[in-house]
């Protein structure tokens, strides 16, 4: 019996609708993750992209646990020499692009490299309830019924 082996030409890729309103983020990104990957098929591959397309909307919704809004810090440097720069999650949230915390999240659970880049493009995410993928036909999923503990009141 031989292994089973992806071919790229094989791989078909479904549209998944996730509305993130009340969801956890870390718990969110784990689930999202792992469908962009190519996980939860019987035909995973680790050198495949056979993930499926994701979009999440309500973006700007999602919760933390503890005090992760007003404590998480998100660094990025400037380059130049003491340029380290810092935001606050509640800041992101309440900023102009909220849906990046989600983004982020997702983006730092998949490999670095060519292929992990390949698959963050089949992400799509929107600070809003509408979205421009209706003639995809994603099918919902329930992030919130999977576990008691993804959505928080």
């Amino acid at each position: 019996m031989t292994t089973f082996v992806q071919k790229p030409a094989d791989v078909t890729k479904k549209w998944i609708l996730i509305d993130a309103e009340g969801l956890v983020v870390g718990r969110l990104a784990t689930i999202v993750a792992m469908i962009l990957r190519g996980k939860t098929k019987a035909t995973f591959t680790p050198h495949v992209d056979d993930g499926d397309n994701v979009v999440i909307v309500n973006a700007d919704k999602v919760v933390f646990t503890g005090n992760k809004r007003a404590d998480k810090r998100y660094y990025w440097h400037t380059g130049f020499i003491g340029g380290i720069k810092e935001r606050t999650a509640r800041d992101v949230l309440e900023g102009r692009f909220p849906e990046r915390v989600v983004e982020k999240a997702v983006e730092r659970m998949i490999p670095r490299g060519p292929l992990g880049r390949r698959q963050m493009k089949n992400l799509r995410v929107y600070a809003g309830a509408i979205h421009p993928h209706e003639a995809q036909q994603p099918v919902t999923l329930d992030v919130a019924a999977m576990n008691r503990k993804n959505k928080r009141a």
